[in-house]
């Protein structure tokens, strides 16, 4: 896909090759790296996920945003086999393109599986985890998670799959659904966001599974996991889950808060990330 005049809501940032993708990406700040993983979805990229809080994390660190391979305004390959695999590859290859040797994952939902999948294959890279309702064990299928595959692109349907995501559904903006809206209106993004994500099985949707107890007891980085209390999209068990899996884990449940911590929290989301970003030295 070619980025045409319907994403002009959604302002460019560098671009890098990595993996044979042309990658673009969000860089802010100076210290140490803390790279964010925004999550799936219709329309979803680096600037929707990350833009509101980058400025309350890059006084003390360099923010590193990339749009992960397919979404966003990074390129989607017609004959790419999307699959954690290549999005590890991905991302390893975008850290050598900017010479970052470790760094701090932050990730919200698939950014998160996206994160520990990279800790485990390649621990020399991760200094530490952050993860924001970040799949992890088994749990049924949730209409926020189903209703992307099945989004049809106008901005009542956007409107409408992005209200199922914070507790609160007014702090889905004009703006945001304009943003999210315009990269899902592109020619064919709908189609190739079906080929990133599987179809939910069944009519209920069948059961996601997310990481396991076995894989997730690999992770050899500390973590810190955050979860809204209220997530209707990956619930509550799935963080707790994780906690109990991952060996050096922290957990931070938000009262009042669903899938977007990072939006419907932002300044504690930010004094979280940076006092445990601080602490590993």
């Amino acid at each position: 896909m070619t980025v045409t005049e319907h994403s002009r809501e959604v302002p460019a940032g560098l671009t890098v090759q990595a993996a044979g993708h042309r990658t673009n990406y969000y860089d802010n700040g100076d210290g140490a790296p803390l790279v964010l993983l925004h999550g799936s979805g219709p329309g979803v990229s680096a600037y929707s996920n990350w833009n509101g809080v980058t400025p309350l994390l890059a006084g003390n660190f360099r923010t590193i945003a990339p749009d992960i391979a397919g979404y966003g305004l990074t390129e989607f390959r017609e004959d790419g086999r999307y699959d954690i695999k290549l999005w590890v590859a991905h991302l390893l290859a975008f850290l050598d393109a900017l010479e970052v040797d470790r760094a701090v994952l932050v990730g919200n939902s698939f950014g998160g599986a996206l994160a520990i999948a990279t800790a485990v294959f390649a621990p020399e890279r991760v200094t530490g985890l952050v993860l924001l309702g970040t799949p992890a064990g088994e749990f049924p299928m949730t209409a926020g998670l189903r209703s992307g595959w099945y989004y049809e692109p106008s901005p009542d349907n956007m409107r409408a799959i992005l209200q199922e995501f914070p507790f609160d559904p007014d702090i889905v903006t004009d703006e945001m659904v304009a943003a999210r809206y315009a990269l899902s209106a592109r020619p064919g993004a709908q189609e190739a966001f079906r080929r990133l994500v599987p179809e939910p099985a069944g009519t209920d949707g069948g059961t996601v599974r997310g990481a396991g107890a076995g894989f997730l007891a690999k992770v050899t980085a500390p973590a810190l996991i955050l979860h809204g209390q209220q997530d209707r999209v990956v619930p509550l068990e799935a963080g707790l889950f994780a906690s109990r899996h991952i060996p050096a884990a922290d957990l931070h449940v938000f009262g009042r808060c669903g899938h977007w911590v990072q939006l419907e929290r932002p300044v504690a989301f930010a004094e979280q990330v940076s006092l445990f970003a601080e602490g590993l030295g």
